[in-house]
């Protein structure tokens, strides 16, 4: 039987014993479901186009409104939803989520005028932010260390795999007029089906039930995801953790103590550099580039199809190796990739790409090649650690809080870039692929000399043999760590 083994402030080795069980797999598969929203949703805004030239032929701040406005509406829907998660649970607020997408697709389905569609969108985007706030947390807190990493992965695979059927589904009704923009936006209800049917079988996690004072449910189940009985000392950590959590009444206050730096600014910073790899430009507008290279209508639908084939393939490969090889391997590799990538469309777009001429078309297939090569590091890297780092480094008393501050970070940045990619593709042209590089460069950077290493550490073990263990962040635990109200927080959070 896998065991997880932990090293207690001591030195000495303990066991938490959890197998890989069938229960944590469907509860899984499940909860990303709402990533499977989250990425229909994200393939389905690329197909709203209107017409100008190469450069500016899109900038529209029409579409731009109807592309960000989610984002505006995921912003408030991830800080309610992080206050939904700790009073009433992941499980609820998971289904809160799915009822918002499901009303936002039938709104966006039957819409009549502009005014509906941006009602749609906004009940879209409260789905969102509920569920990105839910479903990480919820697979980071019933998954056994060892397999956390792979696990939480599967959110980023359906959000790869929601991606790639809106693309399919976008194809296939191009020529249906004048109905086939609605099926197009009435398709998100499925996911949201898929999520609100599922989330009925799927149990709620340990630490939300002790959380709430359930602590008999809670070891009960705990003792069912991990496939055994013998979960006493994990229980026990978990009932410590909550214990100091309960003495912090004003978690997101308590979010700005030194002690909680580290987890706030990694946390929020990973969210906001997963944007400004420049994926928004890609993914949002892919249809968009290709035509801009002189590729037609199906072309460039289908070419965005192929493109998105290759971040499902990415992401599986990240679900294999991320609790092998690490967190941080992944980013930086990656950084490495996209800048290569990024850097050479930027050129080729630079050289042969001007206000009104059309790009030779070996210019336009090297280009698409280069895209794929871009997304595939995205997509075992920056895209599911984005989501998988901030939803276990944070300690149970600002879990909810803290993962909420950096989702929030995430949706204001990507409507920034939503919001103003089309207007700095019309001024600063290729030079928009370059500002990215830039990005990318800084962000190498960072998860090489900032970014802790996770892999394999107990959710619950991560400040004392994570952030107190780090050559820069140590300093902000370096006074007597005290919780709200100068309550002594335990030094050693292992079980004896």
């Amino acid at each position: 039987m896998p065991e997880l083994t932990l090293v207690d402030g001591s030195g000495v080795r303990r066991d938490f014993p959890a197998k890989l069980t069938w229960q944590v797999i469907v509860c899984t598969v499940i909860a990303a479901c709402g990533g499977l929203m989250f990425g229909y949703d994200i393939g389905i805004s690329g197909s709203i186009k209107l017409k100008r030239n190469n450069y500016c032929k899109f900038s529209s701040q029409l579409l731009q409104l109807f592309t960000s406005s989610l984002y505006l509406a995921a912003i408030v829907g991830c800080f309610i939803g992080s206050i939904c998660c700790k009073k009433r649970g992941r499980k609820p607020t998971m289904q809160i989520a799915s009822v918002f997408f499901l009303g936002g697709a039938i709104l966006n389905a039957a819409a009549l005028n502009i005014g509906m569609l941006i009602a749609g969108r906004l009940c879209l985007g409260a789905g969102i932010g509920f569920g990105n706030q839910a479903v990480p947390l919820f697979i980071s807190e019933i998954a056994p260390a060892r397999y956390r990493g792979g696990l939480n992965l599967c959110f980023q695979l359906l959000i790869t795999i929601g991606i790639l059927t809106a693309n399919v589904v976008n194809y296939a009704t191009s020529k249906l007029h004048p109905y086939g923009w609605r099926i197009s936006l009435g398709g998100a209800a499925c996911p949201a089906l898929l999520l609100l049917l599922g989330s009925v079988m799927i149990v709620e996690t340990p630490t939300s039930l002790i959380e709430r004072g359930k602590n008999e449910e809670g070891l009960h189940t705990l003792k069912k995801i991990r496939g055994v009985d013998n979960v006493d000392k994990e229980y026990e950590e978990i009932s410590q953790a909550v214990e100091f959590s309960r003495q912090i009444k004003h978690p997101f206050k308590n979010l700005w103590k030194r002690s909680s730096r580290p987890q706030l600014v990694c946390g929020a910073l990973i969210q906001i550099f997963q944007q400004f790899t420049g994926i928004s430009v890609v993914m949002l507008y892919a249809p968009v580039l290709f035509q801009t290279m002189g590729l037609g209508e199906n072309a460039s639908l289908m070419s965005a199809l192929m493109t998105n084939t290759v971040k499902p393939i990415g992401t599986l490969f990240a679900i294999f190796v991320v609790d092998r090889f690490g967190r941080r391997a992944l980013l930086i590799e990656a950084a490495i990739q996209m800048f290569i990538s990024l850097g050479a469309i930027g050129v080729i777009l630079a050289v042969h790409l001007h206000s009104t001429n059309v790009v030779e078309k070996h210019y336009a297939v090297l280009v698409i090649v280069l895209v794929c090569v871009f997304l595939a590091g995205f997509a075992w890297s920056w895209g599911p650690l984005g989501w998988l780092i901030p939803s276990e480094i944070f300690p149970i008393e600002t879990r909810s809080a803290g993962f909420s501050v950096a989702v929030i970070m995430n949706f204001v940045f990507t409507f920034l870039v939503a919001q103003t990619f089309l207007t700095m593709l019309c001024h600063l042209r290729a030079g928009t692929f370059f500002l990215y590089c830039a990005m990318l460069a800084v962000m190498c950077l960072f998860a090489k000399y900032f970014l802790p290493e996770t892999k394999g550490v107990p959710i619950d073990e991560m400040v004392e043999r994570v952030w107190k263990q780090h050559w820069f962040w140590k300093r902000c635990y370096k006074d007597h760590d005290t919780g709200e109200g100068g309550l002594d927080k335990p030094k050693d959070n292992t079980i004896a």
